[in-house]
């Protein structure tokens, strides 16, 4: 392959997807100067992995591509090129052990983003990549060239292409602010909107349920959304003094949203006895109670207590205790009205951005040529689980192989125009 040593790339943003990129790059041959609005590069990662950096997810391929759901068939050519194998597979190059957990999710065996993110960032460097810190971009100037705001006052850049790798909407105080939507739209680019993903959802508890229960967990429950086909999903989620959070509701915060988006609220129906058939809950709800409150009824027939005994309550209306048809079903499926999102910035992840549409399959922006999109702020979303980091690593790796590519044909047209 032929040296680009002439050919400088700039890689716009520091996060996981343009680690990658610059990674591709410097392999590659090219001068790459990587610009980050942050005094330190990936601390949405950083946070990220506080509580068990998860790096990818073990399951099958076609499985895996699957969790990128309305964005499967965009997503697959990266993660094609390099899929979890081969993300794992790196993470031991860089001296990382690993393991798969019980849920089949991948994790360093450390279980922690710091030692990663060093190694890598000292391989970076032993590369040859040029960090650049505290440079905000801007856009471009009256003559092409990217602009960047920096502690000095202002820096203009003349590069042979650019990645832009700018993130999300979600952590703006990490440096994924969308702050790039204007910018390229004023460019003419399409975007998506930029949507909270594996977010939290608002629910109007009375002031004295969210005062008792706000921070305790429901556990061994299964959820699923009133109206939206699919199977119910076994997991848990927390309650909030606003609402709803957790790991199963992060599972269905995208068909949740869009509910929300399209009818103004969304009706979760929770199971709160999933191993329970609803033959025996109706059996033991309708057995005689005596003088025995329903609490206590419920309590001593089928374990309903504490927060589950606090949710029916809450939840389902008083007639429905008259009821034990009513009640038993409202058991099975306790139904939580979710009013809206909560907002974008308190999101793990952001869905929208950079529309695919305006992209060739290299991840250049059509109408600027030199301008690659990689990581969050293409318009693709996932759940939790590893599927993030994959899809972000894995979209800044193909930019960087397309930005290569297209600086060979470049530099190979140029040749034959100079021939000619």
């Amino acid at each position: 392959m032929p040296r680009r040593q002439g050919s400088l790339v700039a890689v716009i943003g520091g996060g996981p997807a343009g680690l990658a990129a610059a990674e591709v790059l410097a392999g590659g041959g090219a001068q790459v100067h990587l610009y980050e609005a942050k005094p330190t590069v990936a601390r949405k990662f950083l946070m990220a992995g506080r509580g068990g950096l998860n790096i990818t997810h073990s399951e099958p391929f076609g499985q895996f591509a699957a969790r990128y759901g309305a964005r499967c068939a965009q997503m697959q050519p990266a993660l094609a090129q390099f899929d979890p194998g081969a993300l794992r597979q790196w993470v031991h190059g860089l001296g990382i052990d690993t393991f798969v957990g019980t849920s089949g999710r991948v994790f360093p065996r450390e279980m922690k983003a710091a030692p990663l993110l060093r190694a890598w960032v000292h391989r970076l460097r032993a590369a040859g990549v040029h960090f650049h810190m505290r440079h905000r971009w801007l856009g471009w100037n009256d003559v092409g060239g990217l602009s960047f705001a920096n502690p000095e006052g202002s820096l203009n850049v003349a590069a042979d292409a650019a990645i832009l790798a700018l993130g999300g909407g979600s952590w703006a105080s990490l440096g994924s602010d969308g702050a790039w939507v204007p910018v390229l739209q004023g460019r003419g680019i399409a975007v998506a909107p930029l949507l909270p993903s594996n977010g939290g959802f608002e629910v109007g508890w009375s002031d004295r349920f969210a005062g008792q229960w706000a921070g305790q967990p429901l556990k061994t429950a299964t959820f699923r959304i009133d109206g939206v086909a699919g199977d119910a999903l076994r997991g848990e989620c927390m309650i909030t003094r606003q609402g709803l959070e957790g790991g199963a509701i992060y599972a269905l915060s995208a068909p949740l949203r869009d509910r929300i988006l399209a009818a103004g609220r969304a009706v979760l129906l929770v199971d709160l006895l999933p191993d329970h058939d609803a033959a025996r809950v109706l059996q033991e709800v309708a057995r005689p109670r005596g003088a025995k409150s329903w609490s206590s009824h419920l309590s001593s027939r089928l374990g309903l207590r504490g927060l589950r005994a606090a949710l029916l309550r809450e939840c389902l209306p008083r007639e429905a205790y008259l009821n034990a048809e009513a009640l038993a079903h409202g058991i099975k499926a306790v139904p939580i009205v979710l009013q809206a999102c909560r907002p974008l910035d308190e999101a793990i992840s952001s869905a929208g951005g950079v529309r695919f549409d305006a992209l060739t399959d290299g991840l250049m922006l059509r109408d600027l040529p030199g301008i690659f999109c990689a990581g969050e702020m293409l318009d693709w979303e996932a759940p939790t689980g590893g599927y993030l980091l994959q899809g972000s690593i894995a979209t800044g790796r193909r930019a960087a192989r397309g930005a290569l590519d297209w600086l060979i044909a470049r530099q190979a047209s140029r040749a034959l125009n100079a021939i000619e």
